[in-house]
Parts: structure tokens; C-alpha cells; sequence
């Protein structure tokens, strides 16, 4: 919402105190349970939902009760799942009336449907038919049934289970929830006593919240977070973006090689571990709420480091080890012989084809005029050097300019080798026109 409710706080800056006030009274209450705490609001903020696995009794409830009551103005709605539960446990009653001239409607009020956070206890002990209709509302914000199309007021969806059932529709589902964590029993005895002094004050229910957070203020960093805020953003350098990706698909090279080898001895075909576009897109989310959440504008290079928070399991320890090892891996391996700056130079370069690809005529200009940023300076720099000025201005001169630059650009990695030869095939679409 980009509305007159983020009159509540009139600045980013309070906002941000403000969740992290919120997130202050979560870790007050619950023990030892930070970063969960921590993956559990970059879920609020991004505006997705969280999956708690645990064994029983370590506290899935009372974690996602104490995060919703640090909220004002937003409506919760609640459910343990069961096998025998239909789709009107979530959706509403049915409208009788439509129902017998054979629609389908369901009367939403006081449902998931209408409700801004939802807590669904014990998930997979749902029905296939029932998980398969809330697919829809997880993922679009909406009730899609028969002829009736409704849009959802949700915002974040916390699910607890005490296992994984694994179906087509579960995996679905799973792919629903961009967050998951398991909690471990921590049986440290000092951490233990810490929980014992907890449940004498307030017996095991969550703690009152004096001053709580608005939703309308949750709703505005989400703006921010998601890019829909006309007057705030984060920006994304295409360098980080760029290693982003790079960082992801070498973990999911990783994650299928353990698979491959774990596996080996196994008959028949064996899953591999797949990340979505769609969730490798809505790691970007993640990267401009934890730049928000550390007072920046802009996100760092380092930030790419805890996108381990959407793209593992937290609390499984091997995932997010292999996560690190293929961040510091491209770190390391770019920071040798100044291939980020060479990754900063061919983006640079790629922005100048994009924009000769949109528009032809600039090729008929010289070169050392399409100066819009450092690192295409970087560009034209070495135009002005090589061809004393860009030669003579005609189209067919530019174009043996830009195909030459990339011909005596030598990479320093394999990474940097293969955008190379990605622009190689941009530069001769270019030719062509």
C-alpha cells in the first residue's frame, strides 16, 4: 500500500526501529531462538510466508503467537489442520443460497481469506485436495473456486508441522513457503534454566506487548522492500545482482553434487534439488530488506552472504555450510586479480549494447558521447585510448569498436569468461541490425 496509513510513522528510520522494537519483544520471550526470530521477520517484511518443523513441544505455537501480538491492526486467523477438514475451514462457509443453483461461493468473513497473518497448526496433516485449493491464496492472494475469484488481504502465512509429507501437492506447497526452518530441542542446561525462568513468569503463553507495532507501518517497509514505494527505494548494483546469481547456481550445483553422491548406490531416478525462478527472483526482496534493516540504501556485496535465509532450511547445518562455501568460493575467486572490477566493466558494457540494441540510431553517434555511468566511462575510456576518439563515427566503425573491445578483454575466471562470451553473442545480434 502506498496510502495515507503511512502517516503512522513518518519516517523510514522510525519504521525500521519500529520492527526491530518488535523483534527485540520476540527474542525477549522466546530463548535461543534469534535467528529464527530474525528469518521470521525478513518473511514479514518481504511478504511471504514462514514453514516451522519441529518435534513437538519446542514452541512453533508460542513463536508465532508472540510475533503476531508485537502487530496492531491486523487480523490473525488460526487453524490446527486435520485430514477430515474441507476447504471451508479456510475459505468460509458456503453460501447456501448460490449453492443451490449450483455455484460455488464461499462467505469469507472471519476467514483466512479476509485475515492479514494466518497460523496453521500441524500443515501436512491436512488433505491433499484441501492443501492443493490453498495453493492459489498462498501464492496469488487469492480464493480461486469455481466462478468465485476473490482478492486476499494475507500478508505472511507461519505453517508448523512435526514432519514432511512429500507429494505432488506438498511440494507444492513447500515451494509456497520461501522460508523454512527447523527448530532443534537446545538441551543445554543453562539455556534450559533460561526457559524455566521464562515459563514461571508467564507459563508457557505469550508476554503481554505494551507498545505494539502498526501493520500499516509492516505494510510500508514492505513497499519499500518489494520496490513499490514512489518515494523510497533500495537499489541493487548490477555487479551484486549479478553475483547473486552466480552465488545461487553454484549452490545449487553443490546441493545436486551431494545429492548425486549420497545417492549413488540408490536404483531408480532420484530428486534433484531445484531453486524456482520465481524464488530466485524473490531473493531480491530478501536483499533490500536486510540493506533496510541495517539502515542502507543500497545493498552491499556481503548482503549476498545471508541469502542462505530463503535458499536453505535454517537449522540444517550442511545446507547452510554448503551455502557459505559457494559465497566465499566466487568471493574469493573473483577478488583475485580484480575480477569483480572486471565483472563491473563487462555490465557496463552490456548496458551499452542494451541500450544500441533499443535504440539503433545511437549508433550512428560517437561512442565517447553515450557516457551515462562510471562503468561505462570505463567503456568509452578505452575507446578514446585505442582509437584515438572512436575513429570515424559511421555505424559499421562503432560496431567493430564494441566487437574489438570484447576480442582484447582478457577474463581472470571462468565467471568472468562466461559473461564474456554471453556479450560476444549480444555484440552479434547487434551486427545484424
Amino acid at each position: 500500500m502506498t496510502d495515507g496509513k503511512h502517516t503512522a510513522f513518518p519516517t523510514v528510520e522510525e519504521a525500521i526501529q519500529s520492527i526491530r522494537n518488535a523483534a527485540d519483544i520476540v527474542n525477549s520471550r522466546l530463548i535461543n531462538r534469534e535467528e529464527v526470530v530474525e528469518q521470521a521477520f525478513f518473511a514479514l517484511l518481504t511478504g511471504e510466508h514462514l514453514l516451522l518443523q519441529s518435534r513437538t513441544g519446542v514452541g512453533k505455537t508460542l513463536l508465532a503467537d508472540q510475533i503476531f501480538s508485537t502487530f496492531e491492526g491486523a487480523r490473525i486467523f488460526r487453524v490446527q489442520a486435520s485430514k477430515e477438514q474441507q476447504p471451508d475451514t479456510y475459505f468460509g462457509g458456503l453460501d447456501i443460497e448460490k449453492l443451490k443453483t449450483g455455484q460455488i461461493f464461499h462467505n469469507t468473513e472471519g476467514s483466512l481469506v479476509e485475515s492479514e497473518f494466518g497460523f496453521i497448526d500441524e500443515i501436512f496433516d491436512a488433505n491433499d485436495f484441501t492443501l492443493r485449493a490453498l495453493l492459489s491464496l498462498l501464492n496469488e492472494r487469492a480464493l480461486v473456486r469455481g466462478v468465485q475469484y476473490q482478492r486476499s488481504e494475507i500478508h505472511s502465512v507461519i505453517a508448523a508441522t512435526n514432519y514432511l509429507r512429500i507429494s505432488e501437492v506438498t511440494e507444492a506447497v513447500l515451494d509456497r513457503f520461501l522460508y523454512k526452518a527447523v527448530i532443534l530441542p537446545d538441551k543445554n542446561p543453562f539455556v534450559q534454566y533460561r526457559i524455566a525462568q521464562q515459563y514461571l513468569v508467564h507459563s508457557g503463553a505469550t508476554m503481554a506487548v505494551q507498545t505494539r507495532m502498526q501493520f500499516s507501518t509492516l505494510r510500508f517497509l514492505n513497499d519499500i522492500v518489494a520496490g513499490r514505494h514512489p518515494s523510497h527505494s533500495i537499489a541493487i548494483a548490477p555487479d551484486v545482482l549479478y553475483f547473486s546469481n552466480l552465488v545461487i547456481r553454484h549452490y545449487e550445483y553443490m546441493r545436486n553434487r551431494s545429492i548425486r553422491e549420497n545417492t549413488r548406490s540408490q536404483s531408480g531416478a532420484v530428486q534433484d534439488f531445484y531453486i524456482s525462478p520465481r524464488t530466485q527472483a524473490k531473493s531480491l526482496d530478501l536483499l533490500r530488506a536486510i540493506a533496510l534493516m541495517n539502515g542502507r540504501t543500497t545493498v552491499a556485496m556481503e548482503d549476498v552472504g545471508k541469502l542462505y535465509m530463503i535458499f536453505t532450511t535454517l537449522g540444517m547445518d550442511d545446507e547452510r555450510q554448503m551455502f557459505a562455501k559457494s559465497y566465499t568460493t566466487l568471493v574469493n575467486t573473483l577478488s583475485v586479480s580484480n575480477g569483480f572490477d572486471q565483472l563491473k566493466v563487462l555490465l557496463g558494457f552490456a548496458s551499452l549494447v542494451d541500450d544500441l540494441k533499443r535504440d539503433p540510431a545511437l549508433l550512428e553517434r560517437p561512442l565517447s558521447e553515450l557516457q551515462t555511468s562510471p562503468i561505462r566511462r570505463t567503456v568509452i575510456e578505452w575507446v578514446k585510448d585505442v582509437f584515438s576518439g572512436g575513429g570515424d563515427q559511421t555505424v559499421e566503425n562503432n560496431k567493430k569498436v564494441l566487437a574489438s573491445f570484447l576480442r582484447e578483454f582478457i577474463p581472470v575466471s571462468d565467471e568472468i569468461r562466461e559473461l564474456k562470451q554471453n556479450l560476444e553473442a549480444e555484440v552479434q545480434k547487434l551486427m545484424r541490425i
